[in-house]
């Protein structure tokens, strides 16, 4: 794309996730411009704007008019209900996981990207590693079924995600990993959630595979420990690691939405109605272990 024709795109946040990844990650993109920024602090939003040569704008409504696509780094509920203005004013959307604070916000979301026909995609960092697409593409594509068990397993101890809890943080992405390995999950039989922020849980899939889960962000191991692992009918299978850092990740996400709006690529598959059945599952499990 030439200059003339990169995507407006204004960034609503200026945390340290809108500092490290969205905002350095728009302004170099070819695809796209960082054009406005906005935040609670307008000295932050100044002074994140100055960084990447874009503009601060004191009024959402104004910013909406500048841009063609909104990006979210701020929290679920704050971006459930802005996303549901930027979407009837035609924008397109990037938002952050988990899409909201409850299903019923989330499906809010969907129903105005849907009315309105915009473009949409959730930031599942890893789904965009070159080496975890390589690893989903060696798994057969229909759901595994009962002679196929799975697992995942990720620890960590990060004071950014302490806060959060391990599973509103990490456990959309690793039930959007195991989903798209093995099969849709259907149900989760059972739960349990331990101090400090220690969570396991059991998952059934669509076509009879069983897996489990392990989450804690309280860890003190470094790097972080992040497995997952298939066995059984569907083959054997196993991915270590991160693979790729967010920047990068990023950067890919950006090229699928590019391509969207342009016309030169489908529409993102990790889109908000992804983000909406990843928050049906949390909910189930969350639900499991009470």
């Amino acid at each position: 794309m030439c200059g003339m024709d990169r995507l407006r795109v204004g960034l609503v946040g200026g945390g340290p996730w809108a500092r490290t990844v969205h905002a350095p990650g728009l302004a170099a993109h070819p695809g796209t411009e960082l054009a406005a920024v906005w935040t609670r602090r307008p000295e932050v939003a100044a002074e994140l704007a100055a960084e990447h040569g874009a503009r601060c704008y004191p009024d959402l409504e104004i910013l909406f008019d500048a841009v063609d696509v909104v990006a979210f780094a701020v929290p679920p509920p704050v971006q459930s209900r802005l996303a549901l203005f930027a979407a009837a004013a035609g924008k397109h959307l990037i938002c952050e996981e988990p899409l909201a604070a409850t299903v019923g916000e989330a499906r809010a979301v969907v129903d105005a990207v849907e009315q309105t026909g915009v473009h949409s995609t959730l930031v599942l960092t890893m789904r965009h590693v070159p080496g975890v697409r390589e690893w989903l593409d060696e798994i057969p594509a229909e759901p595994a079924g009962p002679d196929t068990v799975a697992s995942a397993r990720w620890l960590c101890a990060s004071p950014r995600r302490a806060g959060h809890g391990a599973l509103r943080d990490l456990g959309p992405h690793v039930l959007d990993l195991l989903d798209a390995a093995v099969g849709p999950v259907t149900d989760v039989p059972w739960a349990r959630h331990e101090e400090p922020d220690l969570w396991r849980f059991g998952l059934l899939h669509s076509g009879g595979a069983r897996s489990t889960v392990t989450l804690c962000t309280q860890v003190p191991v470094e790097p972080p420990e992040i497995e997952f692992t298939v066995f059984g009918g569907a083959g054997r299978h196993r991915l270590a690691g991160r693979g790729a850092d967010a920047p990068t990740c990023y950067a890919a996400l950006l090229d699928e939405l590019v391509a969207a709006v342009d016309g030169s690529g489908p529409a993102p598959a990790l889109d908000v109605r992804r983000g909406l059945h990843l928050q049906e599952l949390v909910e189930a499990v969350r639900f499991a272990a009470a």
